[in-house]
């Protein structure tokens, strides 16, 4: 099944990549490799998933909101292979920063909502390195934020 397919499976569909809100871009490419830029956490309605986990938002809420972020972090990958993500050969790594209290230690079970739909979309070839850390804040309160790093023909 191609990677379409599976997206189509899932029920997803990519829309158009946000622009960024800083002094950044939301992907550089270097050789083979896409570096995409950190995504935040966003509701259904586009407003910012605001929480800190240990404090008001559950576990469960944080892995829809990373796998939501993997959404977005597809759609601006696609973009980054000029609209076609079956150039995508492997997800390299992700890094995951989890907004959570001093006390808060399942940040890898909040980012395995990210790792498991890219896993669901591209195979094997979805399998990837991580890193998941809390802090104690990330820009605009929101819940979870997530980069990629991908290997493309």
């Amino acid at each position: 099944m191609s990677v379409y397919e599976k997206l189509k499976a899932l029920d997803i569909t990519l829309a158009t990549p946000a622009a960024p809100v800083a002094s950044y871009v939301m992907y550089v490419q270097s050789g083979n490799l896409v570096f995409v830029s950190g995504h935040i956490a966003k509701q259904a309605d586009g407003s910012v998933w605001a929480g800190q986990f240990g404090k008001n938002i559950s576990v469960e809420d944080g892995q829809k909101a990373a796998r939501g972020i993997a959404i977005d972090l597809l759609s601006t990958l696609q973009a980054a292979c000029g609209g076609d993500l079956t150039r995508v050969k492997r997800i390299v790594k992700l890094l995951s920063v989890v907004n959570s209290t001093g006390d808060f230690t399942d940040h890898h079970l909040v980012t395995n909502g990210a790792s498991e739909l890219l896993g669901e979309v591209f195979g094997e070839a979805g399998k990837h390195a991580r890193s998941a850390f809390g802090v104690a804040q990330i820009p605009r309160g929101a819940c979870v934020e997530i980069e990629l790093i991908a290997e493309i023909a």
